[in-house]
This record gives C-alpha cells, sequence and structure tokens, in this order.
C-alpha cells in the first residue's frame, strides 16, 4: 500500500504544527494537551523540521530548563526526514527503523500533504496482513 492511500482520509489541513517562532514552553503544552509525541515545524507555509519530545529531553538534559524560553526553531530537528506521499507503507516503516524516528511528514512535489507516525504504519501493516489470512482461509475452506 502506499502512503497516500493510508492518508487520502486526512485533510493536510488537520495536521498539527507549530512555527519556528512559537516558544518551546508552549509547543510542549500542545504535545501533552493533544496527547502527540511530535509535531511538524512550519515557517512561512513551508517544513521546517521537525519538533519532538525528544528535541525537549536532550535540550532539557543540557541546558535545564532555559531552554523552555527559547524558539522552536532553535531546537527543533532539522532538516525534517521525510516520505513521499508515493512511497509503499513498508519502505517508510523500514527507513524510521534505519533513522530510529517515530513521525513522518508526507510530501507531495515539495509540499507537506499529511504527517504520519510509526503507529499508523504498523496499524496499516496488520490490517493487511489479516486481510491476506483471511483470503487464504477463504481459499482453503474452497478448495
Amino acid at each position: 500500500m502506499d502512503i497516500s492511500k493510508l492518508i487520502e482520509d486526512r485533510s493536510a489541513g488537520d495536521v498539527i504544527t507549530c512555527d519556528v517562532n512559537d516558544l518551546v514552553r508552549d509547543t510542549i503544552a500542545v504535545l501533552a494537551g493533544k496527547r502527540i509525541g511530535a509535531l511538524p515545524v512550519m515557517k512561512a507555509g513551508s517544513l521546517a523540521g521537525i519538533f519532538s519530545e525528544r528535541d525537549v529531553i536532550y535540550r532539557m538534559a543540557e541546558e535545564g530548563s532555559a531552554c523552555l524560553d527559547k524558539r522552536v526553531g532553535e531546537v527543533m530537528t532539522a532538516p525534517a526526514i521525510t516520505v513521499d506521499a508515493g512511497a509503499k507503507v513498508d519502505d517508510a516503516l523500514a527507513m524510521m527503523t534505519r533513522r530510529r524516528i517515530r513521525h513522518l511528514p508526507v510530501v507531495d512535489q515539495g509540499h507537506m500533504c499529511g504527517f504520519i507516525s510509526i503507529g499508523d504504519l504498523v496499524k496499516s501493516r496488520m490490517d493487511e496482513v489479516e486481510l491476506e489470512a483471511e483470503a487464504m482461509r477463504n481459499y482453503i475452506q474452497t478448495a
């Protein structure tokens, strides 16, 4: 399955994002309030990076609470690792595993059109395996 199929029912406008100029403390509140682990970071309407729980932890370890008053653009992971909308789910899973990341902005012709997590991909793959297993059971029963 392609990533585009996975996100076809989602609107790019529904992706929760933050801006490079937002304060870290405010963005942490968004992560906590929405119970999510990462946000795409935007600058003038374009993807500038990713801000995740890991960025907060690493900066807290280095700087303590002073990092809370910094701008997201100063602490985000950049450039963002992205996946093309036409990529296969298995390829995206492999990349996430290899790069040790849990979130990917989905891009189409250079513009972000979605945001996926490793959980989205695992669920998709599990659904595919279940459909294959059901087809095999039906085939065996009718043979």
